[in-house]
């Protein structure tokens, strides 16, 4: 049997995936000299690097939970072919390939690049001057039977019964970067890393992101990190940040406003010493309009665990865990622009 119908025509004009695949495109075409750099000069004898993102991005799109299962659906989807660029004859590879290429192609520099060009796409539709800072948890991929006692902090292996299990004693075996870290009061110790965001306020899209270990001050410190890029980019543009209580705090504040950004923090009284934001601040209407934009932060950090598999992550490494948040932001960036597109031409 022969089929003359290409997958070209068989997904339908009006189907969401196209205007994401346009942006894809021209993504990855921005980025093929620096794929390019990465092969022999005699050509690519692998699999295209530009294929194995389009195809993670199915994945996460999906929620495909393995690379396995992913080729399986490569394999007979279609719609799958289509936006990885295989005809309906082509032979899958094998999952394999994803591994084999984890530390070359699938890296940080890349997820980054990928990320930093979709964001330079969608900056018609962000706004440049007010913010909205937040954390997530993400729980790494290891037990809790594996948070065992360093070789100089003493304890047996393995055995850590009437013992304190503290961060600074005790590592993971299967994943040491990760920390016993709980987010709030009353909940659950777990191994994890933290995801942060750098929202937007206009339409909710993310304007920066990236993953640390798992501690106190991390919030705060990834948040002056995200924001001091974005004041290297304009030093003189004045801008708001929204964040919860968390970032109450006045060394926080003060460096955040020593980078002309003024804090719009939710107000912890019950601190020591007080609220770091003043009454002045908190009384302004700016202030009441960020407070009501920044749950919308947590949205990205929704969709990114019940859909983009962030709630778990099957990487080990904090290298490979921040990739992997990147390039799902990314993910969630791409499935947003095109439903703000439509809404701005309605």
């Amino acid at each position: 049997m022969f089929s003359y119908v290409s997958p070209e025509q068989r997904v339908p004009a009006e189907h969401p995936l196209r205007k994401v695949r346009a942006l894809v495109d021209d993504v990855l075409k921005e980025m093929s000299p620096r794929f390019a750099r990465l092969y022999a000069e005699t050509g690519r004898p692998s699999i295209a690097p530009e294929r194995l993102l389009r195809a993670l991005l199915l994945q996460i799109f999906y929620s495909i939970r393995s690379e396995r299962l992913l080729m399986e659906q490569l394999d007979y989807n279609l719609l799958f072919r289509w936006f990885v660029g295989m005809n309906m004859d082509e032979r899958v590879w094998d999952a394999t390939v994803f591994t084999k290429n984890r530390e070359r192609l699938l890296n940080q520099e890349i997820a980054r690049g990928f990320f930093q060009r979709v964001v330079e796409r969608a900056k018609d539709y962000m706004s440049d001057e007010h913010f909205t800072v937040d954390g997530t948890l993400i729980e790494a991929w290891a037990s809790q039977k594996s948070f065992q006692p360093k070789k100089d902090a003493g304890g047996e292996d393995g055995n850590f019964h009437g013992q304190k299990r503290r961060n600074d004693t005790h590592a993971s075996k299967t994943d040491p970067d990760s920390r016993l870290y709980r987010k709030s009061c009353g909940s659950e110790a777990r191994l994890a890393y933290l995801g942060h965001v750098l929202m937007e306020n206009r339409h909710g899209l993310i304007a920066d992101a990236m993953v640390t270990q798992a501690d106190g001050d991390a919030e705060r410190d990834a948040a002056l990190l995200m924001l001091h890029a974005q004041w290297k980019r304009n030093p003189n543009r004045r801008r708001t940040v929204g964040a919860d209580k968390a970032y109450d705090t006045r060394d926080f504040v003060s460096t955040v406003r020593a980078m002309q950004v003024t804090p719009h923090v939710s107000q912890n009284v019950n601190r020591p010493g007080g609220s770091a934001i003043d009454a002045r601040t908190a009384g302004r209407t700016g202030y009441q309009v960020s407070q009501r934009k920044r749950p919308l932060i947590e949205r990205p950090f929704g969709w990114m665990k019940s859909v983009g598999w962030i709630r778990k992550v099957k990487l080990r490494g904090l290298e490979k865990v921040d990739w992997l948040f990147v390039f799902a932001c990314s993910a969630f960036n791409l499935i947003r622009m095109p439903k703000i597109l439509a809404q701005d031409t309605a």
